[in-house]
């Protein structure tokens, strides 16, 4: 049989010619390309790509507008105009992170591609050869926050689009109510009600009960340690937990969510049996029950008790939460996305969450930038297994330096719509308020022996 030549108007040695004269361009044009086939019709958009920007520079921007030192990444680009923010805050220890921006992170991306956001993660995790600490994780997740920014901006887009869209209207959040009575807190709480909050976190004084103990301890007394060691009394502590609750809730009512942090500081089985005893008060969650270093105490705790525990805010590392949302563990993630390594890691662990219903808590107090609570509200917006996250709103300071800071209203978070995480960075302002260098994290018990956060 005869073999029917593609077009009748050329035959088939007029068509080899063609190609091997370079013609295939006038090939396609004979044949009909779908794209150009129409004489009016143009190549959309979308098929015609973007160009390729490199990183020109990574540099750290210091500020402290509300006192605890901020640490900015700013990654610019060969693209004039174009760059990204991301937050790399380690508030204890920010010298150092700022070092490690600027004499490593800087060499080490200039050139490179900002489109390729997780071979710039893997590359940077592992090229130091021992895994990161703290101080190289906050580096890195300022400089991933920075990359997404970017992104986002290059596709006018905000970043939430970017992860797969919004699952809600807003993100849900709650409020710290304190004070130095059971009394305080409720009427700290009450206010929080009437602005809409439906989520409240309580404590009576600081983490612990700290600096609301009656008598000055006996550490204190002998000369040991420095004048600012703070000071916990457990027993006391242990004893004023639910007594707190059970004011909260008689005046308060049921309908409003409670929460509490232990934040590690007493004994795992004292924990376990405060966690119990807190069971008729339903709470929320309680967070943080356990220090790393005490991990194994959760099988325990789960065997013991129905009140959700939330847990993660001291983990450095990613794999350290895998085994223990596979076992279900604990019921929500408590990741400081400005250490764990930025939203691409922080979205890996969401996702994960999903297939055990381990739901999404960011850790959010005022030592994350306004860049870092944005990049927690555009993963709260876009994980369908959002819990809740933390808020923090920002003083008038804070919004100069920051513009585009997020905004509350009925106790939900709402983060600027702009391309990109929608933060922006003014630098004369930043500039006003530098950061120090003094850490307040030493704690004591009455002898003088320290306690673990």
């Amino acid at each position: 049989m005869k073999r029917r030549e593609p077009n009748p108007g050329i035959n088939r040695r007029d068509a080899m010619k063609l190609i091997s004269t370079g013609s295939a361009a006038g090939l396609l044009g004979m044949y009909g390309d779908p794209l150009t086939r129409s004489e009016n019709s143009t190549t959309p958009s979308y098929a015609t790509g973007v160009p390729a920007i490199k990183i020109k520079s990574v540099k750290a921007i210091a500020t402290a507008p509300e006192g605890s030192n901020l640490v900015i990444v700013k990654v610019e680009t060969t693209e004039p105009g174009l760059y990204g923010l991301g937050c790399a805050t380690f508030t204890q220890r920010a010298v150092p992170v700022i070092s490690a921006i600027d004499s490593y992170l800087n060499d080490f991306c200039s050139g490179k591609d900002v489109d390729n956001i997780e071979d710039m993660w893997q590359s940077a995790y592992v090229s130091s050869y021992w895994r990161n600490g703290p101080v190289l994780n906050n580096a890195l997740s300022g400089l991933d926050m920075a990359l997404w920014d970017i992104k986002g901006k290059r596709a006018n887009m905000p970043v939430y689009q970017l992860l797969g869209g919004k699952c809600r209207i807003a993100v849900d959040c709650y409020a710290h109510a304190s004070g130095p009575t059971p009394e305080a807190v409720v009427e700290s709480v009450q206010k929080f009600i009437a602005q809409g909050f439906r989520h409240v976190r309580i404590q009576q004084g600081g983490y612990g009960g700290v600096g609301t103990m009656e008598k000055p301890p006996d550490f204190k007394q002998a000369g040991f340690g420095r004048e600012s060691d703070m000071y916990m009394d457990q027993r006391t502590y242990l004893k004023r937990v639910p007594m707190m609750f059970d004011a909260v809730r008689k005046r308060c009512g049921e309908d409003i969510e409670l929460l509490h942090d232990i934040h590690e500081r007493v004994d795992p089985m004292d924990a376990i049996n405060l966690i119990k005893s807190l069971e008729q008060y339903r709470p929320y969650f309680i967070e943080d029950p356990f220090s790393p270093e005490n991990m194994k105490w959760f099988r325990q705790l789960r065997t013991t008790t129905s009140v959700p525990i939330a847990m993660g805010e001291l983990f450095n590392n990613i794999n350290e939460f895998r085994d223990y949302m596979v076992e279900q563990l604990f019921d929500y993630i408590r990741i400081h996305i400005s250490q764990i390594g930025g939203i691409t890691p922080a979205m890996k662990v969401a996702r994960l969450g999903e297939w055990f219903n381990v739901k999404t808590a960011w850790h959010g107090p005022g030592d994350v930038s306004p860049v870092g609570h944005a990049a927690n509200g555009h993963i709260d917006l876009a994980a369908w297994n959002f819990g809740i996250q933390e808020s923090h709103i920002w003083n008038e300071k804070a919004q100069a330096v920051f513009p585009g800071c997020q905004t509350y209203k009925n106790g939900y978070m709402y983060i600027n719509e702009g391309p990109g995480l929608g933060v922006d960075i003014n630098e004369k302002e930043a500039a006003k308020y530098p950061i120090g260098t003094k850490s307040n994290w030493t704690l004591r018990k009455g002898d003088g022996t320290i306690i673990r956060p």
